[in-house]
C-alpha cells in the first residue's frame, strides 16, 4: 500500500483536493479530524491538558475550550510548545493506526491530509509527498475574500506559516490550483493515475503476504526517514 502526504498552504485549496480524492473512493486519514478527536472528554490527550493548563479551559460539558485554549498559547510560546507536545504524538499515533486499518482493508493507497506535513517531519515518513500551490498573491486574495480581512490582517496569517514555495520543494507532485475548479479536477485525475500508474500491481504483494509486507514496509520507510535529510530531489 502506498501512503501518500497531502499537504499545502493556508487557501491553496488543499480541502478541496482532499474531498476530491474523497470522492473517488480513495480513503483519506485527515489530521485535523484526529487532532480534534484525540482531545475528546475520556481521552489521555484531554487529561494532560487539564493537567498542565488546569481545569479552566474545560466547557461546562467537559469537553476542551479550544477558544480559551487558543487565547493561552497564542502569545506564550512555552505554553504552545507543551500543547504541540501533547497534541502531536497521540495525533501521530492515531495516523499509524489509520494506515494499518487502511492496510489491512487491502488499499491500494490512502492520504494523509496533514497541514504541517513538512513542518512536523512526517514528509520523511511517506511514501509521495503532493502539494497543493498557488502563488502567494492568489492565496492572499482568496484569504482576504474567505475571511472579510484586509490585506494586511491576510499577509500577517501567511506569514506565520512557512511559505508555499518552501513546501513545493518537498514535493514529489505539485497540483497547481491557480485556475478554475475543472482546471483542478483534471490536474487531481492526472496525479492520481500517475501515481497508480508507479504503483502497479506490487501493492498486492504486502497484502497477500502480511508479515513480509509489514516487514518490507517498515524498513522502506525507516531508509526513507534516514534518507531524507533534506528536500527530495524533485520529479517531474
Amino acid at each position: 500500500m502506498l501512503v501518500v502526504g497531502l499537504t499545502g498552504g493556508i487557501a491553496t485549496g488543499k480541502s478541496t483536493v482532499s474531498s476530491s480524492l474523497k470522492s473517488r473512493q480513495i480513503p483519506i486519514i485527515d489530521a485535523d479530524i484526529l487532532a480534534r478527536e484525540v482531545v475528546q472528554p475520556g481521552t489521555r490527550g484531554l487529561a494532560q491538558i487539564v493537567d498542565y493548563f488546569g481545569s479552566s479551559v474545560l466547557l461546562a460539558d467537559g469537553s476542551l475550550d479550544r477558544r480559551k485554549l487558543g487565547s493561552i498559547i497564542f502569545s506564550d510560546e512555552v505554553k504552545r510548545k507543551k500543547l504541540n507536545s501533547i497534541i502531536h504524538p497521540a495525533v501521530t499515533r492515531a495516523i499509524f493506526w489509520n494506515i494499518v486499518r487502511c492496510w489491512i482493508r487491502g488499499e491500494k493507497i490512502c492520504i494523509v491530509d496533514v497541514p504541517l506535513l513538512i513542518e512536523g517531519g512526517l514528509w520523511k515518513w511517506v511514501g509521495r509527498v503532493v502539494v497543493v500551490y498557488c502563488s502567494t498573491e492568489i492565496q492572499l486574495q482568496r484569504l482576504m475574500k474567505r475571511d472579510n480581512s484586509s490585506r494586511e490582517e491576510a499577509s500577517a496569517r501567511l506569514n506565520s506559516q512557512l511559505p508555499i514555495s518552501q513546501k513545493v520543494e518537498y514535493a514529489d507532485i505539485v497540483i497547481e490550483n491557480s485556475g478554475s475548479l475543472k482546471d483542478l479536477e483534471a490536474q487531481v485525475s492526472f496525479s492520481l493515475t500517475k501515481i497508480e500508474r508507479e504503483l502497479g500491481w506490487s501493492w498486492r504483494i504486502s497484502w497477500l503476504f502480511p508479515p513480509f509486507g509489514v516487514l518490507s514496509a517498515l524498513s522502506v520507510l525507516a531508509w526513507r526517514a534516514l534518507k531524507r535529510k533534506g528536500p527530495p530531489a524533485r520529479r517531474t
